[in-house]
């Protein structure tokens, strides 16, 4: 096969959990789609998720959207049977959704029941939707499952970068996110030995129009000189959810300028 047609995706049914959203999951979803796949976005708005597919089918790709609760175990049980019952299979999951609680204020601000909220919203909907998939993956015999992690799960936050903002360093997503890298090495080990391949990407700093000073900061110490932008990291998911990563399973790769190699 040649190289370039090893990133190829067609023929191939992705999901893409937070696929419609304006960071990361938008951008994400575009990449599997130009890749060929066919793609289904998801997320609690039916609405958002309808919207975009419907901007990507206008554009010649194959999208479909769809809703589901990621605090919800039967929700996501219910998105899983829709997909299979209308495409027959699922070969990409991508996980890139993020729970709205608990990540809000420092340490000492937060309560046990932020804790509590953002560990079942993030970290029991991971293993829920994990769990959901990966049993038809395993029965077809292959499969790519890919984690959207964070440097911040590799490593600690800077403090250094929210001087002089009004920027949080909520430890509840260092948590989850640290947790979602070494709960993708067991899916990896676990389930290897069935053709289903795990993998998580950590990207960095995400340019959000953050404050100046935190921008400024967060510049000046990364190797690369600027903050990531969507589109860094699409090269990166087709690569893991195509036969061109076959033999990748258990990695965790860093798309962060550098970051964290000092």
């Amino acid at each position: 096969m040649n190289i370039l047609d090893r990133f190829s995706l067609k023929g191939r049914v992705a999901l893409v959990t937070a696929g419609a959203g304006p960071l990361f999951g938008s951008s994400i979803s575009q990449a599997l789609a130009e890749a060929g796949a066919t793609l289904v976005t998801a997320s609690r708005s039916l609405e958002r998720n309808e919207q975009f597919a419907e901007q990507l089918r206008a554009q010649g790709y194959d999208a479909h959207g769809a809703a589901f609760d990621l605090s919800d175990p039967r929700s996501i049980e219910q998105l899983r049977d829709t997909i299979l019952q209308r495409f027959g299979r699922i070969d990409v999951l991508v996980n890139s959704a993020l729970g709205r609680d608990g990540h809000r204020g420092n340490f000492d601000e937060q309560s046990i029941e932020e804790w509590t909220a953002a560990a079942h919203s993030d970290m029991v909907g991971l293993l829920a939707v994990c769990h959901a998939f990966v049993r038809p993956m395993v029965e077809a015999g292959r499969g790519s499952i890919i984690n959207i992690s964070s440097i911040y799960g590799v490593v600690a936050n800077d403090p250094r970068l929210y001087e002089n903002t009004d920027m949080k360093q909520p430890p509840t997503y260092n948590f989850v996110k640290a947790g979602m890298i070494n709960f993708t090495r067991y899916l990896a080990a676990y389930y290897g030995r069935h053709g289903v391949r795990a993998n998580c990407i950590s990207p960095g700093g995400y340019f959000n129009h953050q404050p100046q000073p935190f921008v400024d900061a967060y510049n000046g110490r990364v190797p690369l000189g600027r903050m990531m932008h969507n589109d860094d990291i699409q090269g990166a998911v087709v690569f893991l959810a195509s036969d061109a990563s076959a033999y990748v399973n258990g990695h965790n790769l860093l798309v962060d300028g550098g970051w964290t190699a000092i």
